[in-house]
């Protein structure tokens, strides 16, 4: 048992686990926080002044007036082809759909501020379904009708339409157009 512990320092001894090598110091937490920052940043509940508090409550505020409006895409796909197709087939197209509306839309507003650096890691999608291919090329002609901007995804060279996905949108804004039909499970 002794050989276990070592004296002062409680650390295990295994042969392939040796504590030159898997030694944690303070130093690598530090440098690892400085090449992966997290959203929090550097700052601790200590070091909040006055207006700093008082600028997160603004935000706080502004972020509960907009959470109606939240900047949103849509990715709509078959269910016919997601009973049929392998699932990983039927996402790919999906990814296709939505790379391809954000690309098509790379300088408008609201696509800007869906991918911009605060804004990345906290996206917003919502993924339904329709039926089959003739309630998607509604969907689409409905979109359209409506100035909506999306990219309906056409699988080449079978010239199957799969899915379609809008540019990013507040929701308010396009949520009138999807709300018949069911989220995708």
């Amino acid at each position: 048992m002794t050989n276990l512990l070592s004296p002062g320092r409680f650390l295990l001894r295994f042969p392939h686990f040796t504590p030159s090598r898997n030694k944690t110091r303070v130093g690598d937490l530090v440098s690892l926080n400085q090449h992966y920052p997290t959203r929090l940043g550097c700052n601790s509940m200590s070091q909040l002044t006055p207006e700093a508090d008082a600028a997160d409550s603004q935000k706080d505020a502004a972020k509960e007036e907009n959470s109606e409006d939240v900047v949103v895409q849509y990715v709509v796909l078959r269910r016919d082809l997601i009973d049929t197709w392998p699932l990983g087939s039927v996402v790919t197209q999906g990814c296709h759909a939505s790379v391809c509306a954000i690309w098509a839309n790379k300088d408008d507003p609201h696509t800007l501020e869906y991918c911009s650096p605060q804004h990345i890691d906290s996206m917003h999608k919502v993924t339904l379904e329709v039926k089959g291919e003739a309630q998607m090329l509604n969907l689409s002609e409905k979109l359209k009708a409506g100035g909506i901007a999306h990219k309906l995804w056409i699988e080449q060279p079978e010239n199957i339409p799969t899915c379609l996905a809008t540019k990013p949108y507040p929701k308010s804004i396009v949520s009138v157009f999807f709300k018949k039909l069911k989220l995708c499970k």
